[in-house]
């Protein structure tokens, strides 16, 4: 019976240690190129942790926040930012537990991030700000907006998350899905599997762009790499965002922003016309175009459209 014991937790031992080592191998295969190192990168030194920014150009201020999907960075925008900067001064900023920012072993939750948008405005920017933000990332921002009016000006929402997706709340199955992730080794390696390569590639072939053949492999690279930055600490936002504890109930705060705002989708992006309808109903002066051929970047599919809409309602 001993020797069966000790033969159990022997090769217990061996596969746990083998998973370890190749959870250190594929982050370093992930990371190895270093696409998102920058000279300009820049840091704001937050409570819970360093958020890497980029500032360029000058004139109004407008900060571009990227989504929460597994892999965004603001390498979302950067099709766009050089062609902002004659007349804004552009900060665009990596989320705590994304890119190049910190990535604590926290519960990542949208008011943590209304928070940090808030602070930052506040505290970097120093002035009255336009944004653009996309995916599930305008929640948070809406709600910036509503407990702040003074820090926010025009707002830009690039295929926001639908209103009923964004009202679910952590349940029993999801918690457990936050839980296991959040464990050493195993939930490392279901995390790596769940974003590997082949993975990060099929969302954008099947979900972000409408045409596949026009995703290249830097993008792929790109958010692969910021998906894995952090080694064992890249998983945690993860890990929240699969529990469901970065939603919350906006629509309060939507029916009482007095904001300008402009909401941008890609035309073939998935119950779109709903979502934005949606969106008016509770909120009758929000403006809307959609993007012919595109999905849910048309920020990296075709950025000359959507910047010929920003340009348009920001400066008219």
């Amino acid at each position: 019976m001993n020797k069966k014991i000790t033969t159990a937790l022997l090769l217990s031992t061996f596969s746990i240690t083998a998973i370890h080592v190749i959870n250190r191998i594929h982050t370093s295969l992930c990371t190895v190129k270093n696409l998102l190192a920058n000279s300009e990168n820049h840091y704001y030194e937050w409570r819970f942790g360093k958020i890497r920014y980029q500032k360029k150009g000058s004139g109004a201020p407008l900060l571009l926040i990227h989504d929460l999907t597994v892999g965004s960075s603001n390498y979302e925008y950067h099709r766009l930012i050089n062609n902002l900067t004659a007349k804004n001064e552009i900060y665009s900023i990596d989320l705590l537990g994304y890119g190049l920012s910190d990535k604590p072993s926290i519960t990542y939750t949208n008011n943590l991030y209304e928070q940090l948008i808030t602070d930052f405005i506040k505290n970097v920017i120093g002035r009255k700000t336009s944004v653009i933000v996309s995916g599930e990332s305008v929640p948070f921002v809406i709600m910036a907006c509503h407990n702040n009016p003074d820090i926010m000006n025009k707002l830009i929402f690039i295929n926001p998350q639908s209103l009923y997706l964004q009202n679910q709340i952590p349940s029993r199955q999801t918690k457990l899905m936050k839980f296991f992730l959040e464990i050493p080794i195993l939930g490392t390696f279901t995390y790596h599997v769940l974003t590997n390569r082949q993975s990060i590639e099929e969302n954008f072939k099947k979900q972000y762009f409408c045409q596949p053949n026009e995703v290249k492999e830097k993008y792929i690279l790109n958010y692969l790499e910021a998906a894995h930055t952090g080694n064992y600490y890249s998983k945690f936002a993860f890990a929240s965002y699969a529990g469901k504890y970065m939603n919350m109930n906006i629509l309060h705060e939507l029916k009482e922003i007095n904001n300008s705002i402009l909401m941008i989708g890609g035309e073939k992006e998935k119950d779109i016309v709903t979502t934005i309808e949606n969106y008016q109903y509770y909120n009758a002066a929000i403006e809307y175009v959609y993007i012919p051929g595109t999905k849910h970047l048309p920020q990296l599919e075709a950025p000359d459209e959507i910047l010929e809409q920003i340009k348009i309602f920001l400066y008219s």
